[in-house]
């Protein structure tokens, strides 16, 4: 991104679409948080369109039982999911370009924006802890998109931020790449495990990922702090594709 006296002839474009940035003086509250979380000056710039884009669902239609396909043996069948924005628009452009294409900033854009509706909400919890990634996809991807989405969530909600307290037990294949439920249950199945260095005996869990599509991934994630001993967990995902509301608050 051009910067000094070049930025004056050839001015920052878009993160997202590559027009223009001409919304940069609107996000200054967005970028006052920024620096309040990180320590240091946010690099994101973006236009109005964009901007235009970034509309939360209706505060009662943020809420969904976490899995799309219900089975009568779950042992969670009304785990519930917080998710505010509809996986369209800005956020279908969002997720793949700091998933796939290391636009981290975008990421953390994601979390703010979602953590500054869960205050909005009333939304409260003992820890947040982020979905993790197998080692050689986060080595791949140099971070866990899911991780700069929860950090930003802890920061808001005032809680404690646990990177580290669930593990993946084994790697898996992309759930992108899986085209059946039964597949995607099966990919993710007991693949997470907390950490023997945390204790989350009795606590109010937020669970954070990027995109929830099926919800298989997040439930076992869930299942693994429930064995842990956690009293409640609320997925949270920054994006989906459900339509309605299916669950009540956290």
């Amino acid at each position: 991104m051009p910067g000094g006296i070049l930025c004056t002839i050839l001015p920052p474009v878009c993160d997202i679409c590559g027009r223009l940035a001409d919304a940069d003086k609107r996000i200054e509250n967005y970028r006052s948080i920024y620096r309040r979380i990180y320590k240091t000056p946010s690099t994101l710039h973006i236009c109005g369109k964009c901007l235009s884009e970034l509309c939360p669902e209706d505060p009662d239609r943020r809420w969904f039982v976490c899995l799309s396909e219900p089975y009568d043996t779950d042992p969670i069948p009304a785990q519930r999911l917080y998710m505010p924005f509809p996986y369209k628009d800005l956020a279908s452009r969002m997720v793949p370009a700091f998933k796939f294409g290391g636009r981290k900033e975008l990421a953390r854009l994601a979390g703010i924006v979602t953590g500054a509706l869960m205050s909005e909400d009333g939304i409260t919890a003992d820890i947040a802890i982020p979905v993790p990634l197998a080692p050689g996809r986060l080595k791949e991807r140099g971070y866990n998109q899911a991780s700069e989405i929860a950090f930003p969530i802890a920061s808001l909600l005032n809680i404690p931020y646990a990177d580290n307290a669930l593990l993946r037990t084994r790697s898996t294949s992309r759930q992108s790449e899986l085209t059946y439920g039964i597949d995607r249950y099966d990919n993710v199945r007991k693949a997470f495990e907390v950490s023997d260095s945390w204790d989350i005996e009795g606590l109010r869990v937020i669970l954070a990922d990027d995109v929830c599509t099926t919800g298989f991934t997040m439930h076992e994630a869930a299942m693994a702090l429930y064995d842990a001993g956690a009293e409640n967990v609320l997925c949270v995902a920054f994006a989906g594709n459900r339509l309605v509301k299916n669950a009540d608050p956290f």
